[in-house]
């Protein structure tokens, strides 16, 4: 078997509607395509002994029978595949249940789709289940205990620890969208101007002069004691000289700990002599060069969670402790204590496994014990000094019992601290009574405080910490969502998407959107290059300027990992034609519908796709949709048009040479059409259909109509504004137009254009793309011979295919039509553009087809001034 690729799915994608993450595994199984499992003798048998859970997992929908019993009765290699990539991802700890086998269009080839929860973890799910199989064809042994570990620790290198997955949990429980911005903790949350970004528990809201504070001990403890807030007695050193001095002042028992340790680090308790304050120093200052020496409080340990300046939760907290029986050794009763399947290693689980280090090697050692030491039955032995879940301790939710002065002293030190979110430590022996200084004491406040404690106690009620944390990042039920309209469609669309964005700015939004071109801010390119894929799209609702964005959503990305969001507003979808057919298993033209039809199936329920009526294609996606339609067609009389507006639908349509909005039997005349430079005063058909979608993707918005009116009139087709569409240049003697036509359809709409041009001459540079069909290329040449005297062939991008063998294809497409044209190959872009400047009559037309758009529009401008120039130069009369 071969592994031919493997896809990662991130979002909304040609697979599946509802699952967003998706491993697509294209696997070449041989001849083992010929054989069912039932044929294959012991195969069933050993399956089930390498993986007997199997017999539990449903095969598919529509199968009563367990999946076990289905390679019993017999099915393909590949169906199996599949099934042990999911099952390989349960037994690590990852529960899914989607997962689907297709055949291609090749024999012997298909494709698994399965679920995952962590790339690394399902890349690896795909590669191991075919390494299984493999090896039981083979006769082999596979030991399935080194994946699963392996798997497991890719899991948990990846996965999301409980405080930020309990954020992203309520998150998306608010329809709140989020963005993973490192393989840590880092997120957005929203998008563009309504984003937030939180790492664990400390948010873009947080004030940076506030964690600062809040990290060093000594400057906390000095604000909260001017402010009349209990706190230990205490002061900081920072040479083992000055040790005893303070030990002096403040009297045993004492604490030492770093002037910014976390998590418990460094930290010494209850020290009662000058020996172990020595060793408590030097502890602390592999911490910290300034170590605070304090009294020591004596009571129980709390930790008091605030949420924007309100109490959201209490925990008791306990540390780290074994109970002895009699019989166990100390050593015994902390793995046993760690056999708890919830804790994990850091802050994989709920509870942390409790580590032997030197904390616990000096607390034995001062009461006289070994970790072989057997502790008497009901023994307690506290195995760390302080509490923290980090070290291996445990918490009690004892929120209600606390007293309402000790809750207006934890919001009135997060005030004081400025800390929107902060966890506040407090040693004292009884919460249920204020706290003074002779009851307790406040022993730090914490930035970014765990939440894992209160979300899931040892013991006591836990507490959905997150949600008031989400509500305060995004008051008011706010989603945190900026408007998204989404394009797709086989031509139009980069033309679409730009008109789409001119309209919403002239409307007052910092519009982001992206194109085949580029990337562009509020009109701004901060990226040239192909970018209608997903990266383009996390880029643009990445940044924070951006409060509308027009996303293009080409087939190539949508193929290769989804579409870049989850939701969108508005889709438009503008046509499907023959173009790309053959690649990505995409054989025809209706495959090609269902790649296009996913940018409409991702709107929202609430929002609207835009789809063309004209489109036999296009229009049947209405059916697979639950959101709201609007449709828009060439023609005013089109029965479909007639009938969606006869039931109150929203259209778009031509009527009497002006651009008319129809909602129901209302009707909006927005422009006429020869009012619209875009057009070419109404001359270019293809183009016109381009804003029919983009006025109703505006109105939908809610722009007012003298707005898009206004709009539609100064958008006017350039290199700065439609860079690659239509770029007309006015020479002396000749014009010269720029556009990035490359299919058969574009052609087409082109030469329905060429024929309006008036001209001594039309000249077409032409290319063609080598991944395409034979006729396909051959229809390039075809059309570009109904369109122009001459015809000069260049090269870009081949993609598998020579230039000879596409010159070849295209003379052949033009010789069929017309056997005397003139035909030049002349590879290079520039120099074919230079070619046709140098030769050009007085009166002629010359038409390139471009790749390198930006270069090429450079070029050719920088003619225009050398021209522009040198008239200049000539004395006038």
């Amino acid at each position: 078997m071969e592994i031919i690729e493997i896809k990662v799915m991130c979002g909304p994608n040609y697979w599946s509607g509802d699952q967003k993450k998706l491993i697509v595994m294209k696997l070449d199984i041989g001849d083992w395509d010929q054989k069912l499992t039932n044929t294959i003798e012991g195969f069933s048998e050993a399956l089930e002994q390498l993986l007997p859970y199997l017999k539990n997992r449903q095969c598919s929908e529509g199968f009563e029978d367990s999946f076990l019993e289905r390679v019993k009765t017999g099915t393909v290699i590949s169906h199996v595949v599949e099934h042990i990539a999911l099952e390989l991802q349960n037994l690590a700890g990852m529960e899914f249940g989607f997962g689907q086998t297709l055949s291609t269009n090749v024999k012997g080839v298909y494709h698994i789709v399965f679920s995952y929860n962590t790339e690394r973890a399902g890349k690896y799910a795909a590669k191991a289940a075919v390494d299984l199989v493999e090896n039981l064809l083979g006769g082999l042994e596979y030991n399935v205990d080194v994946a699963i570990q392996e798997l497991q620790s890719l899991y948990n290198r990846e996965k999301l620890g409980p405080s930020t997955f309990a954020i992203v949990n309520e998150a998306e429980s608010r329809n709140i969208p989020y963005t993973r911005l490192n393989d840590d903790s880092l997120l957005m949350l929203g998008q563009g101007y309504n984003q937030k970004i939180i790492r664990a528990s400390i948010a873009s809201t947080t004030s940076s002069i506030a964690v600062d504070m809040a990290c060093n001990k000594n400057a906390t403890r000095n604000v909260l004691s001017q402010s009349y807030i209990p706190v230990p007695k205490g002061m900081l050193i920072d040479d083992i000289t000055e040790l005893e001095e303070a030990v002096n002042k403040i009297g045993f028992p004492v604490v030492t700990k770093p002037i910014n340790g976390n998590h418990g680090r460094g930290i010494t308790t209850q020290i009662t002599t000058l020996e172990e304050a020595r060793y408590g120093f030097c502890d602390a200052q592999k911490i910290s060069e300034h170590v605070i020496i304090e009294r020591f409080i004596p009571g129980n340990d709390y930790r008091f969670l605030v949420i924007d300046y309100k109490l959201a939760a209490v925990a008791k907290r306990t540390p780290a402790l074994v109970t002895g029986n009699g019989k166990a050794t100390i050593e015994e009763l902390i793995h046993e204590t760690n056999t708890d399947p919830n804790r994990g290693e850091g802050h994989q689980k709920v509870l942390t496994k409790i580590t032997i280090d030197a904390a616990t090697l000096f607390i034995l050692a001062a009461k006289e014990l070994r970790l072989e030491s057997v502790l008497p039955l009901g023994e307690i032995l506290f195995l760390k000094d302080t509490a923290n879940l980090s070290s291996g301790g445990t918490a009690t939710d004892i929120t209600d019992l606390v007293h309402p002065l000790n809750v207006f002293m934890a919001e009135r030190i997060a005030r004081l601290m400025n800390l929107d979110i902060c966890g506040i430590d407090i040693m004292a022996e009884d919460v249920t009574i204020p706290i003074t200084e002779k009851t307790g004491a406040v022993i730090e406040v914490n930035a970014g405080p765990g939440l894992r404690m209160h979300l899931s106690p040892t013991e006591g009620m836990p507490r959905n910490v997150a949600e008031p944390l989400v509500n305060m990042l995004f008051p008011n039920s706010a989603n945190g969502r900026i408007p998204v309209v989404a394009v797709s469609g086989t031509n139009g669309k980069t033309t679409v998407t730009r008109l789409i964005a001119h309209l919403a700015q002239a409307a007052g939004h910092h519009t982001g959107y992206t194109t085949t071109d580029g990337i562009y801010i509020d009109g701004t390119t901060i990226r040239f290059g192909d970018c209608s894929g997903p990266g383009g799209s996390a880029t643009v609702l990445r940044d924070p300027l951006v409060d509308f964005a027009v996303l293009e959503c080409a087939r190539g990305g949508i193929l290769r990992s989804g579409l870049g969001f989850d939701k969108c507003n508005i889709s438009v979808v503008t046509n499907v034609t023959e173009d790309h057919l053959g690649l990505n298993d995409i054989d025809t033209i209706e495959q090609l519908a269902r790649v296009k039809a996913v940018v409409a199936q991702s709107t929202f329920d609430t929002g609207t796709a835009i789809l063309n009526a004209d489109d036999d294609l296009v229009y049947p996606m209405k059916n697979t949709l639950k959101c709201n339609i609007a449709f828009f067609s060439m023609d005013a009389n089109n029965e479909r048009i007639k009938k969606h507006c006869s039931e109150g639908g929203l259209a778009a349509f031509v009527e009497d040479n002006y651009f008319v909005i129809s909602k129901g039997d209302s009707k909006t005349k927005i422009a006429a059409i020869n009012e619209v430079p875009l057009t070419f005063s109404g001359t270019c058909e293809f183009i016109i259909k381009n804003v029919l979608p983009a006025i109703l993707a505006a109105s939908i918005s809610n722009f007012p109509i003298e707005t898009i009116t206004a709009a539609l009139k100064s958008f006017i087709p350039s290199p700065a504004l439609t860079p690659g569409r239509m770029n007309v240049f006015e020479f002396k003697n000749f014009r010269l137009m720029i556009d990035y036509v490359h299919n058969t359809d574009g052609y087409v709409q082109m030469q329905k254009f060429m024929e309006q041009v008036e001209a001594t001459k039309k000249t077409g540079i032409i290319s063609a793309t080598g991944d395409r069909r034979m006729e396909d290329i051959k229809n390039i040449g075809r059309f570009s011979a109904q369109m122009f005297d001459e015809i000069i062939i260049r090269h870009g991008d081949n993609r598998g295919r020579t230039s000879k063998e596409l010159s070849t294809m295209l003379s052949d497409g033009i010789q069929e039509i017309d056997s005397n044209i003139k035909v030049s190959i002349i590879s290079n872009e520039t120099e074919s553009v230079q070619y046709a400047i140098d030769n050009a009559q007085t009166g002629e037309f010359i038409f390139v087809c471009v790749d390198d758009i930006q270069n090429t529009l450079a070029y050719v401008k920088q003619q225009l001034e050398k021209e522009n120039s040198v008239v200049n130069l000539v004395p006038q009369s």
